[in-house]
């Protein structure tokens, strides 16, 4: 084989990776892919066979990666986004961006932002892009920029503060809160809190220790925190974003009045800057001036 076709190889693994780790099973890997399922475990076995190591963790139920795998993956990842961005780029002749965020984006300046980006950057292509990751996708490569209401703990990511957010309490319309104009921490507190404990802007910092919730419930991500919070069974704390971006039935949203606003930040990978990063930033702070 020639060394074009050992590279399209390798690149069917690292897809079949991704897919399998994203989806969830060799089955819906293959949906996703197009692909027999045959095809996918081949693909996985001459990847893990090719590096030396076993990264896939086989069950009846499921699919789990072992150490070697998710250093793998975090590379296959970066690789993907990397060779995604130069194919874009390529057909449009123009540049791309891709900003991060883990639960919302910018709010009720989302808009604003878009409007404004078309006519600052208008060779670049903006993508917004959500990632429930700690750096909204910076760590993997699968973004370029990343807004941050909760920073990371690493090293590698650099980040400016950008402007504050509200605090607001998320409760089921028929809460017994939810005919009050406002909050407090301690009422809050009162029944069970839902927590993302990853990516969300709340942690029980928040509370003074003799006064923190006697139940957290951890969730996954924006979605199941809301859909836990929308069947009464926890109330939630988030920014001022959140409430603008997630409006569902069976919600409302309450300022918080003795809670410290939610720093914003954006944040980038240390190593490699977005092009134009100060006036990205720039452009991000005039929206919260």
């Amino acid at each position: 084989m020639n060394r074009m076709g050992l590279m399209d190889v390798e690149l069917r693994q690292l897809r079949c990776l991704v897919a399998v780790v994203d989806e969830g099973t060799f089955t819906d890997a293959a949906i996703e892919l197009r692909m027999s399922q045959a095809a996918v475990s081949r693909n996985i076995a001459a990847l893990e066979q090719s590096l030396g190591t076993r990264l896939v963790e086989r069950t009846t139920r499921s699919v789990g990666l072992t150490p070697s795998g998710e250093g793998v993956l975090a590379k296959a990842r970066r690789i993907l986004a990397l060779l995604a961005d130069l194919e874009g780029e390529a057909r449009a002749g123009t540049g791309r961006l891709r900003i991060g965020y883990a639960w919302s984006a910018l709010g009720q300046h989302t808009a604003e932002f878009q409007r404004r980006w078309a006519a600052t950057f208008a060779s670049t292509e903006l993508h917004l892009v959500r990632s429930n990751t700690p750096t909204a996708g910076l760590a993997d490569g699968s973004t370029d920029l990343a807004i941050l209401r909760r920073l990371p703990e690493s090293a590698a990511v650099e980040h400016v503060r950008i402007g504050e957010e509200k605090r607001y309490c998320s409760m089921s319309s028929d809460d017994p809160l939810a005919h009050k104009r406002s909050v407090t921490l301690a009422r809050i507190a009162q029944r069970p809190v839902a927590m993302d404990l990853r990516t969300g802007s709340t942690t029980l910092d928040l509370w003074p220790e003799s006064e923190r919730p006697g139940d957290v419930i951890p969730t996954h991500d924006v979605d199941d925190w809301l859909n836990l919070i929308s069947s009464g069974k926890a109330r939630g704390i988030t920014a001022e974003s959140t409430a603008h971006q997630y409006r569902r039935r069976g919600i409302v949203y309450r300022p918080v009045r003795d809670a410290p606003p939610v720093r914003v930040y954006a944040a980038w990978s240390r190593k490699e800057p977005p092009r134009e990063c100060e006036q990205v930033v720039q452009l991000l702070k005039g929206l919260y001036a």
